[in-house]
């Protein structure tokens, strides 16, 4: 798959235009999203040198991205005149999600088997009922 995946709030803390502390597992889990054999374009809204220290800073923890800002590495706007900072992916992992940004457990689970948030909550409400006990009728007392 093709996964956007945005850096402030999303892979280190928001303190922009600071770089924060890395959220738990985040360059962990894209690193085995990639070993995985998926594209990863950093999506960022960051510009400049701001971007260029994300790009490091994630280069120094052993990430790179497929691109950067957009949809393939080549990509500028003379060679693509339908060039927009909107992306065509197949997923975009961003703290701004609606819902929230998951623990990054739970999205490399969601990634590698294709798992949506329907499924997250299906399983979880199927384990809970397998684990609680039945009641008893009244007369069974």
């Amino acid at each position: 798959m093709l996964i956007a995946v945005d850096f402030d709030g999303t892979i280190v803390e928001h303190k922009y235009p600071e770089i924060g502390e890395e959220i738990p597992f985040a360059i962990q889990t894209l690193k085995m999203l990639r070993q995985d054999g998926h594209r990863l374009i950093l999506w960022s809204v960051r510009e400049g040198e701001l971007l260029d220290a994300a790009v490091e800073w994630c280069r120094e923890r052993g990430l790179e991205f497929y691109a950067v800002n957009r949809d393939y590495p080549e990509e500028t706007v003379d060679n693509n005149p339908h060039f927009t900072r909107k992306l065509k992916v197949d997923v975009f992992i961003d703290d701004r999600n609606l819902g929230g940004l998951p623990d990054w457990g739970t999205i490399y689970h969601m990634i590698r088997h294709r798992r949506n948030w329907h499924d997250i909550i299906d399983d979880a409400v199927h384990a809970s009922l397998a684990k609680s006990p039945k009641k008893k009728h009244w007369w069974q007392f």
